[in-house]
């Protein structure tokens, strides 16, 4: 597990709030909450292009019968203000609005879904958040595991990010598409399509497994790990997602797969559902 060991940063994975493919997922620290916002850097691991996908273009959404559509600006610092207008009833939920409050929003989410494709963490671009109450692991006879009451810390998250409109964040994704390839040029990738990020965002996501049973840990130089290799070995990204808990995971996964499913990605292209079960000592 990352982060520090008094309180690691934990991250999450939700920020598909403005971004369809429901990614930009953000990301909670298991204790320490940042005060300052981190600067939007470029991702620290650069890959080698790969081959695109076949992908539906990004296209204007179609403006609501009896409504006026807000206009989308020509420029990324421009576009905080109509981002919110744009996605604020994406979400019944009032804490959607609390989150849209922040600035740069297609830069850090830009960032962060690039983080995520290449299975990194996107703290740095999304640290505005931090959990209600502390990381926890419980103390038995036979080890150390995972508290499953820290799974609660997540609720809100995968509560907000389940009652996501699918279709309406798709129509948000394709309306401001130019500005996200914006930012992803400006990243430094002039020569490739920020949609096959978002895609392969949301399959490392999927790929993550819903684990059942408890989770032992042990503690390392300056945090806890898995003891279980196989869930010690997966991406970061993974890892936080197990420590959302197997109904958080689902709920989180389940909205992914819908949302990628609005952006036509072929259905026997999305990872299946994989529950991993730890038998007791």
């Amino acid at each position: 597990m990352t982060g520090n060991h008094k309180g690691s940063w934990t991250i999450i994975t939700i920020l598909v709030i403005v971004v369809a493919a429901g990614l930009g997922v953000y990301y909670y620290y298991f204790h320490a909450k940042p005060t300052q916002e981190a600067p939007i850097e470029p991702p620290a691991v650069q890959k080698p292009p790969q081959a695109a996908e076949e992908i539906p273009p990004a296209v204007p959404p179609q403006k609501p019968v009896g409504e006026a559509t807000p206009m989308v600006p020509a420029e990324l610092n421009q576009s905080d203000e109509p981002v919110r207008e744009w996605t604020k009833t994406l979400s019944p939920h009032p804490q959607f609005a609390e989150w849209l409050r922040n600035k740069n929003m297609i830069r850090r989410i830009t960032a962060a879904v690039v983080n995520m494709a290449e299975g990194q963490s996107p703290k740095a671009h999304l640290n505005f958040l931090s959990p209600p109450l502390p990381f926890s692991v419980v103390k038995k006879e036979e080890g150390l595991y995972l508290d499953p009451k820290s799974y609660n810390r997540y609720n809100l998250v995968a509560e907000v990010f389940a009652s996501l409109d699918a279709q309406g964040s798709v129509r948000v994704y394709k309306a401001f598409y130019k500005l996200f390839q914006t930012a992803y040029v400006d990243l430094g990738y002039p020569d490739r399509d920020f949609q096959d990020n978002v895609f392969r965002a949301i399959k490392v996501m999927l790929h993550a497994p819903v684990v059942e049973g408890e989770i032992e840990v042990e503690e390392g130089i300056v945090s806890y790990r898995m003891v279980d290799d196989h869930l010690e070995d997966l991406n970061e990204v993974q890892k936080h997602l197990i420590r959302m808990g197997p109904q958080n995971t689902q709920k989180i996964q389940a909205k992914l797969r819908e949302m990628a499913l609005a952006l036509k990605l072929p259905e026997n292209q999305l990872p299946k559902t994989k529950i991993y079960s730890i038998n007791p000592k």
